[in-house]
């Protein structure tokens, strides 16, 4: 009898223990950083990709909203960034956020795309451990000459 209960106890509870300590693999959050060159609040054909911006993943409490997660990237040559998320943050409400533009002429956080909500928990149906972030960007200073002309192409006739 004793040797049933200790072979139940170690396929069965020693196992369980041992995935409930565990995470599960890590997240990839993949995004972008643009510049608004027509300051219009999206992107539009004019727009560059900033590369050397920093962004980072902000995860807070769900019921508290104390601060339990944090990691920063940096952007490439083409604007992008991979932030490796190693746990999952099923209880946690997470957002890619903005924190510098490497471009000085296109450094002020576009209001509203300046942070962008991701679900970082396999709790949720998707079985892929790659998360897309939304593009966030910066607003030029001054708009480019030929903006007027893109936004037109943007008006009902």
């Amino acid at each position: 009898m004793a040797k049933i209960l200790f072979a139940l106890f170690a396929f069965c509870v020693v196992p369980s223990i041992a995935a409930a300590r565990y995470g599960g693999d890590p997240f990839l959050l993949k995004g972008s950083v643009y510049c608004d060159t027509c300051r219009c609040g999206f992107e539009t054909p004019a727009s560059t990709h900033i590369a050397g911006a920093i962004v980072r993943v902000e995860c807070r409490n769900r019921k508290t909203s104390e601060l339990t997660y944090i990691k920063e990237a940096v952007t490439d040559s083409a604007g992008q960034y991979n932030i490796l998320v190693e746990d999952d943050r099923g209880d946690d409400v997470c957002d890619a956020v903005l924190v510098e533009s490497s471009d000085p002429e296109c450094s002020t956080p576009n209001a509203g795309r300046d942070r962008a909500r991701v679900i970082l928990t396999a709790n949720n149906g998707m079985t892929s451990h790659f998360r897309f972030a939304n593009a966030m960007g910066f607003l030029k200073a001054t708009p480019l000459a030929s903006c007027s002309q893109i936004l037109e192409n943007y008006m009902e006739d």
